[in-house]
């Protein structure tokens, strides 16, 4: 297990010595990698292609959002090294015999944290068809930037004892980096927002940007907004076509555009090195998503200090900009994003082998339970209370009955 901030060269750290064993014995397939996230699946397959290149390395990426036909031509085709995401290669896993795994000789979890973990992105299920499918004779390699208490369960659980290193930093972020807020009044957010774009790019032109935003539709409406303020803005989220993520990261590096919107997608492990500023749009729901997004500058645990920003600069556009994000907003809707988001989940359901009308029947089922269940509880708590009402009516008529025949004067 390898704990080491973004950037300190752990893809190296397995790459190398993955290569060092395969020049010894070579065959494939000889390494399955995991990773969450597509663009981090081709980033990993990069630095395989270039250090392995001497050896005649053969690669395969096994990723959502591809030919899953082409895929499994490449898998039977035996390549050394296969980088995943586990979605997809459970998937494989599950429609098809072309190829095996049981042969392997190191299974790597990069971002091992996001992957292990059970949360809004819940790999469980395809990770057990994976873990089935690989020998119990390997050798298994966790890397991740933030040590979790998943992890270092995982650690303590382990049969043989484990070897972990882990970066000892006294600071989760270099000195040069600067962390400032910005309290504002929801209505306003985005006003400011163009107001702080504008004035790094008055003052450092060739500076890149970051923005992170917690939703796609988020994410594509400031995208959107940006453009009609003329920023050269370019988004990055899931609910685009994998060839699109793959050019806006491209693009976004390449500096043809300054400013990158993004959700979480961007915010693990992506080596963009000339990021001079990040925004969080939204405040981060974690302590270690802070510290994932902001590690492409750096990062740090230090207490924030206000950022100082002209309110009537920002009073001057604020008509402005509000007028535009809703002018956004009622051109996404026109273009059915989220009945978009909904086919992508009726595509995934499928590829799952489930069957969404069945599956849509099954939860407007529980939810009717729900609701009865909540209702009868309701009622129960409803009896129960009527039911001590009254006898606490009952205890203050019997008292006040007592307390008039003691006042009552003898016969």
């Amino acid at each position: 297990m390898g704990c080491a901030k973004t950037g300190s060269g752990k893809t190296a750290a397995f790459v190398l010595p993955i290569l060092q064993k395969l020049s010894e014995d070579p065959y494939g397939i000889f390494c399955l990698v995991l990773t969450p996230t597509r663009e981090l699946a081709y980033q990993i397959a990069e630095q395989f292609r270039v250090l392995g290149k001497p050896l005649g390395l053969k690669d395969c990426i096994i990723v959502g959002g591809m030919d899953m036909v082409a895929q499994a031509l490449e898998l039977s085709r035996k390549p050394h090294v296969v980088i995943a995401t586990p979605g997809r290669l459970a998937d494989h896993l599950r429609s098809s015999n072309t190829f095996s795994l049981r042969k392997i000789k190191f299974l790597v979890l990069d971002e091992a944290d996001r992957l292990l973990e059970q949360g809004c992105t819940d790999f469980t299920k395809d990770l057990e068809v994976i873990l089935g499918a690989v020998p119990a004779t390997r050798q298994t390699l966790l890397f991740s930037a933030t040590l979790t208490d998943t992890l270092n369960e995982l650690k303590s659980l382990a049969m043989n004892k484990p070897f972990f290193w882990e970066s000892q930093a006294e600071v989760r972020t270099v000195d040069e980096l600067v962390q400032r807020y910005l309290l504002v009044p929801e209505k306003v957010k985005d006003a400011y927002l163009v107001h702080l774009i504008q004035t790094f790019q008055d003052e450092h032109e060739d500076w890149s940007i970051i923005i992170f935003t917690s939703t796609c539709k988020s994410c594509q409406i400031l995208n959107m907004m940006l453009k009609k303020f003329n920023f050269p803005s370019v988004a990055l989220h899931s609910m685009m076509r994998q060839k699109q993520r793959f050019a806006a990261l491209a693009k976004f590096k390449s500096s043809v555009f300054r400013i990158l919107i993004a959700t979480d997608v961007a915010a693990r492990g992506l080596d963009i090195p000339t990021v001079q500023v990040v925004i969080n749009h939204n405040t981060p729901g974690l302590p270690k998503i802070y510290i994932h997004r902001v590690g492409r500058t750096a990062r740090a645990e230090t207490k924030l200090q206000e950022f100082s920003v002209e309110e009537r600069a920002v009073l001057h556009i604020l008509t402005q900009v509000n007028v535009v994000r809703r002018e956004c907003e009622i051109k996404l809707e026109a273009t059915d994003f989220d009945e978009k988001k909904e086919i992508n989940k009726r595509k995934q359901m499928i590829l799952e082998g489930k069957d969404p009308d069945l599956e849509a029947k099954r939860k407007a089922e529980l939810a009717k339970i729900k609701k009865k269940n909540k209702q009868f509880r309701e009622r129960v708590q409803q009896t129960l209370q009527e039911k001590q009402q009254l006898r606490q009516k009952r205890r203050l008529q019997k008292k006040a009955q007592w307390q008039q025949r003691r006042a009552a004067p003898e016969k």
